[in-house]
C-alpha cells in the first residue's frame, strides 16, 4: 500500500510540474499596457529632434540598426 502511495504522490508531483511549466509561457506577445488613467502624448506639436532625417535623394534616412542578438531559448519564446 505505501508503495501505491509513494508512486501517486510522483504522479501528482510531475503532473503539477509539467502543468506549472506549460502554463509559464501563456501571454501575448508585445508591449506593456499602459497604466489605468494615463493620458495619450500631444501628437500635434512638431518636434524636429524626432522628425526623420531626408537624404539628399528625397528618401528617408533610417539609422543603422544593430545586429540581432539571439539566445538559446528564442524559439521557445517566439
Amino acid at each position: 500500500m505505501r508503495s501505491c502511495e509513494l508512486r501517486l504522490a510522483r504522479v501528482a508531483a510531475i503532473g503539477a510540474l509539467v502543468a506549472a511549466l506549460g502554463l509559464a509561457g501563456c501571454g501575448r506577445k508585445g508591449g506593456l499596457d499602459p497604466p489605468p488613467g494615463a493620458t495619450a502624448v500631444d501628437t500635434s506639436v512638431s518636434r524636429p529632434d524626432l522628425e526623420p532625417a531626408i537624404g539628399p535623394d528625397g528618401k528617408v534616412i533610417t539609422p543603422p540598426q544593430a545586429p540581432k542578438r539571439t539566445t538559446l531559448i528564442d524559439w521557445l519564446l517566439n
